[in-house]
């Protein structure tokens, strides 16, 4: 008892700035009470920091570390608080370690234009106006294989107009110089640890930004094939998309229904879009980028209305939720390149229109039809001019639709298996690469 007494007896450190001397005064709500059991003084700690790692960029307005609870010392609660706080990290939003080089293929190609042939650099040079020719693409120019797996998207460079990039279930992201004389294989980048299901061109040079199923988003020095940038989310990520006003920024959706604004300079979340949703299937934005177009699975929640959602950046609301009622999953967003209207591919063969305008209403009297989805990914895409719609089909086929008459131009047999992306040139108006679910790729033109 003796040595208890002497040891809850010595004042506690969290009342170094109290007055000792001070009575309990009783008021309305108090009564005197017994002094409370002070808890034993113990002499101060130096900070020892951990083993060096991988080095981690500072987070805005962070605390100092400090450490966790060492046996036999007592940490104060104003410690306890910094301690708490300085381990709250957003999951979702995690910078990771980068890697010093993504595993790239040994027998990579050149990514340089100085092999092309002459008609082709030719007409990336001249960069022909949009519309500028009304013959819609229907001989087959260029077949790559590489993929041993199905291609969930292609994308064209908007810089570099002779590369390409595709990504697959097959855990790779394939560069390809397209109309190389000699190997069309540019890069074959190795990174991921898991399917990717989707790749865009970073507008800040010969870089790639990807997303998969191993919950991360990298960004990729393709001429180096060094991984600059590795981003952890909590989810699977399904889609990525730039944001055209502000190339610094892009969206990013995925398995868990989140969507995250990101900074691709400091490799955070600058805005998040809350709402109870499924996977998301598919995103695009506006061309001011102000709003973004949704599309959601919801076959699980049977939930309809949010099938498709049109959102306000700025403010992180919906706009709408009662887009399309109809009870199919639409795989595909696109907005007109010049008109105040938008697309969705959808689960039930068709692809329906709607207006960019509040309330952005379904067109009902008509629609593009004749090809095929059937569950699968299938994306479609506008011409330069806006023209044409092009679409991919279940059947393996291309399908060309005017856009005012919805009526259909052509149908090119370009696959055995389901075509899943189409994708015009972004310089050649004529020229369109596809994809498909076999893991091949073919140009026409």
């Amino acid at each position: 008892m003796d040595l208890l007494s002497a040891a809850y007896g010595a004042p506690s450190d969290e009342d170094d700035d109290e007055p000792l001397s001070s009575p309990p005064v009783a008021t309305a709500l108090t009564s005197f009470a017994p002094s409370p059991v002070k808890r034993p003084r113990w002499e101060y700690q130096p900070y020892l920091p951990p083993p060096p790692s991988f080095p981690q960029p500072p987070l805005p307005n962070a605390a100092p570390p400090l450490t966790s609870q060492a046996s036999g010392r007592y940490v104060s609660k104003r410690e306890r608080a910094l301690l708490a706080a300085s381990r709250a990290s957003v999951d979702a939003a995690s910078i990771l370690p980068p890697q010093t080089t993504a595993e790239v293929d040994c027998s990579v190609g050149s990514i340089t234009d100085s092999n092309l042939r002459a008609g082709i650099l030719h007409s990336l040079r001249c960069q022909p106006k949009p519309g500028s020719s009304k013959s819609l693409p229907s001989k087959l120019s260029v077949s790559l294989k590489g993929h041993t797996k199905a291609i969930n998207c292609i994308d064209w460079s908007p810089t570099h107009a002779h590369l390409l990039t595709s990504a697959g279930m097959d855990h790779t992201v394939h560069v390809w110089n397209v109309w190389d004389k000699g190997n069309t294989t540019a890069r074959v980048l190795k990174h991921h640890t898991a399917a990717v299901k989707d790749v865009r061109w970073s507008p800040h040079g010969l870089s790639l930004l990807s997303g998969g199923l191993d919950c991360s988003l990298q960004l990729i020095d393709v001429v180096e094939g060094k991984v600059i940038k590795v981003l952890k989310e909590d989810q699977a990520v399904e889609v990525i998309k730039f944001n055209p006003s502000n190339p610094n920024l892009f969206l990013s959706g995925g398995s868990k229904g989140s969507l995250r604004l990101w900074d691709i300079r400091s490799g955070l979340v600058t805005k998040e879009f809350h709402r109870s949703l499924g996977t998301i299937l598919d995103i695009e934005f506006s061309a001011d980028g102000r709003q973004f177009i949704s599309s959601t699975d919801t076959t699980r929640s049977n939930i309809s209305e949010n099938t498709i959602i049109v959102w306000d950046v700025l403010r992180q609301v919906p706009l709408s939720n009662q887009v399309y009622t109809e009870a199919f999953t639409c795989p595909c967003v696109r907005y007109h390149p010049h008109e105040a209207s938008f697309v969705a591919q959808s689960n039930g063969n068709y692809i329906a229109i709607f207006s960019a305008r509040p309330p952005f209403k379904l067109n009902k009297y008509m629609r593009f039809e004749g090809h095929g989805v059937w569950g699968f990914p299938i994306k479609c895409n506008f011409s330069l001019s806006g023209r044409e719609l092009a679409s991919g089909s279940s059947d393996g086929s291309i399908y060309f639709f005017d856009y005012k008459s919805a009526r259909c131009l052509r149908k090119i047999e370009a696959f055995k298996e389901a075509c899943t992306d189409v994708v015009y040139h972004p310089v050649i108006p004529n020229v369109i690469a596809s994809c498909s679910w076999t893991g091949e790729i073919s140009i026409f033109e």
